[in-house]
């Protein structure tokens, strides 16, 4: 899916931006009461109904999600109340790691009950690992754009966001309007990303816009990566991985990652957050990129990980991202049904129209890009 972003767009979306400036379990049974083999349904409607499911799901009682950290796209909450709807307990490892960990851990946890039941993962991991998937069909299918779903069920896409930067107003005081002003003095040492471009989609994502920002595009990156290495040069980037921590402590006083996870740190956050952060959508060519939801072909819960499918799909969780300010792949569907939270929309500056989106293929080739790139170009 390719888009471009239209001027007008970017400067709505950013003023609205800036203004909001594993524990180990024991497998229960994988079948019902009816001995439906979980494992293999291709959706609740082939397998006795979504009761059914329901009913298998809390007869396992668990459910293990991985890298999913509770700030990340509202995701405390909506663990929360797939938890409190359900009464299954949610196991979560690793939140703050990449997708590429979300796939080491299936590999390694392999037949073990501590195994992924369910991933989140970005686009570039995603196609690299999909015999690692099984295929499965959430009731409002047909709610999910066609481009936006791989067509046996094998991933969603679930939401994106925009890529942006986030500052500590109170150590810089002028607002960057794009990435190349990061490479000024005033950006010594203060500027980090979310993790190894190599490993982690929202990492890559950075490299990507600069990659639009200088004179490159989604069909060859080399020019984002050669953008960090200036900024290296400049003494500008930090090799830290951010957190909402080291935001609110000041370590890490400006970021570039996604939008909803900007504002997720700044003062959205209340005691835990920085009062000072503020997000900015740069000026210029925008970019987004949606996570995909999928289930583990190893799941030690199959029916909990198709009804947290189920859950994560429906209005009441795709609004939770949305009140993030993560756009939720069915919000076609759900302004058309009336379903949205208005409020959250508008706060998040309307439905995203016009904007970069890399294809399969030019993710696929930015990988190899990075792959040879990246370490040498950096130094580590």
């Amino acid at each position: 899916m390719q888009h471009k972003r239209t001027l007008a767009g970017i400067a709505l979306a950013a003023a609205a931006v800036v203004t909001l400036a594993g524990c180990s379990t024991t497998s229960s049974a994988s079948t019902s009461k009816d001995d439906t083999d979980w494992k293999t349904a291709t959706s609740a409607e082939s397998a006795g109904g979504m009761d059914a499911l329901v009913t298998a799901a809390k007869a396992e009682g668990q459910l293990n999600v991985i890298a999913l950290p509770p700030s990340w796209a509202n995701y405390g909450k909506i663990i929360d109340g797939f938890t409190k709807k359900y009464d299954i307990t949610i196991n979560s490892a690793n939140p703050n790691g990449s997708s590429a960990d979300e796939v080491a851990a299936v590999e390694s946890q392999k037949g073990q009950d501590t195994a992924p039941d369910v991933l989140d993962l970005g686009n570039a991991v995603l196609q690299e690992n999909l015999d690692l998937l099984t295929d499965y069909k959430v009731a409002n299918w047909d709610d999910i754009p066609t481009d936006l779903k791989e067509q046996d069920g094998a991933w969603t896409r679930d939401y994106t966001g925009l890529m942006s930067i986030g500052y500590d107003s109170s150590k810089i005081t002028d607002a960057p309007k794009d990435l190349n002003d990061l490479l000024g003095s005033a950006y010594k040492g203060k500027v980090s990303i979310a993790g190894d471009p190599t490993q982690a989609n929202q990492a890559a994502s950075a490299v990507y816009l600069a990659a639009l920002e200088n004179g490159g595009s989604a069909d060859d990156i080399t020019k984002g990566v050669d953008y960090f290495g200036d900024l290296k040069k400049a003494g500008n980037f930090q090799n830290v991985l951010p957190t909402q921590a080291t935001v609110a402590s000041g370590e890490t006083p400006v970021v570039i990652q996604w939008s909803y996870n900007n504002l997720a740190w700044g003062p959205a956050a209340g005691a835990s957050g920085n009062k000072d952060w503020k997000t900015v959508v740069p000026e210029g060519q925008a970019l987004g990129s949606y996570y995909s939801q999928a289930i583990s072909a190893d799941a030690p819960h199959p029916a909990a990980a198709r009804l947290w499918q189920e859950y994560i799909a429906s209005p009441e969780a795709q609004n939770l991202y949305l009140q993030a300010g993560a756009f939720p792949a069915t919000l076609t569907a759900m302004e058309k049904s009336g379903k949205v939270d208005q409020d959250a929309l508008d706060a998040a500056g309307g439905a995203p129209k016009d904007y970069v989106e890399l294809t399969d293929a030019q993710v696929a080739d930015a990988a190899k890009v990075l792959a040879a790139k990246w370490s040498s170009t950096m130094g580590s």
